[in-house]
């Protein structure tokens, strides 16, 4: 007696090929044009994002932060494929997810982006093991099944949980789960990695382990990573940290290192105030409220730059 022919999966739906009609100007992996998303119900609408312009090169670890209500649980779930935008253009590896169909929008989830939820048990199935959890993703890719698993061991091994294998996420501690998260996240080779407060329940220790795995994730696997944090420790760690306010992005801090002539190096930072298409600023919160600067500014130009300060009419009035 013969065997029955082996099943064939059917091919997984492939994305339309990646576009390169990107806004005037732009040239990054992820590009927000005038972003907006707009929430109805029961006879009010919030507006959670408010033309929100972003712009993130290939191969970054940027930090997205800002205050609850600010907008960047919006914006990640617009970026995963999650959601979709009232208005705006939203571009991630070439791809307008702006104009997919729902089907479109799954294959994105499958192969361009990985996302990391906050909470840990929304990550992984708690009844197949870390592996199984990797292998899993991988079912409608057209790899052979032992590349599937090689790949699974590189991933577990490269962010330091091969030891967890096989173990099921009960037996895992916090960290280990959102490691084997990420690893999950990474299986189909995402161009993007998401991470919405990965560390957001985990104790600092941990919230290191977890943030030195993205860092393998875009330094030796080569994915660009966007990870939203309230923790300090993290975001002061990366080069870029873009903040939100409002539903748009208001401020970055770019951070360097500058060696001195005795070999010290020590970690630059300046703060920026984000620039639109309007020629709108927002200036950061904690300054305008140290310096008394409210309703209105003075302007001065000068040569190089423009100067800002409170509006002393105002305080003349007053006196």
């Amino acid at each position: 007696m013969t065997n029955p022919p082996a099943r064939q999966l059917p091919p997984p739906h492939q994305l339309p090929p990646a576009q390169d009609q990107l806004p005037t100007g732009a040239d990054g992996i992820i590009v927000c044009d005038r972003l907006v998303r707009i929430y109805s119900g029961e006879g009010i609408e919030v507006q959670a994002l408010q033309g929100l312009d972003l712009l993130i090169a290939a191969g970054e670890l940027t930090a997205l932060i800002g205050a609850a209500g600010s907008g960047k649980s919006t914006l990640m779930n617009i970026l995963a494929g999650l959601d979709t935008p009232t208005a705006g253009a939203v571009w991630v590896a070439g791809h307008n997810l702006g104009a997919m169909t729902a089907k479109d929008r799954l294959a994105y989830r499958r192969s361009v982006a990985g996302f990391i939820w906050q909470q840990t048990s929304r990550n992984l199935l708690p009844y197949m093991t870390a592996r199984q959890n990797v292998l899993l993703p991988m079912r409608l890719s057209l790899l052979r099944r032992r590349d599937r698993i090689k790949r699974a061991s590189l991933l577990l091994d490269t962010l330091g949980i091969a030891h967890c294998a096989d173990r099921t996420p009960d037996r895992m501690s916090g960290g280990e789960q959102q490691r084997a998260a990420i690893a999950t996240a990474l299986a189909n080779e995402p161009k993007v990695l998401l991470a919405d407060e990965p560390t957001g329940e985990l104790d600092s220790s941990t919230a290191q382990d977890v943030f030195s795995a993205l860092q393998t994730a875009n330094t030796e696997l080569g994915v660009t990573v966007l990870v939203v944090t309230h923790d300090p420790a993290v975001s002061s760690q990366v080069r870029r940290t873009i903040a939100i306010r409002d539903g748009k992005t208001s401020s970055e801090t770019i951070r360097h290192a500058a060696t001195d002539e005795t070999g010290a190096t020590t970690v630059h930072a300046r703060e920026y105030a984000m620039l639109d298409r309007a020629g709108r600023v927002q200036l950061p919160r904690e300054m305008t409220r140290r310096l008394r600067m409210r309703n209105r500014v003075e302007l001065q130009e000068e040569s190089d730059h423009i100067g800002v300060w409170p509006d002393q009419s105002a305080e003349q009035e007053q006196e």
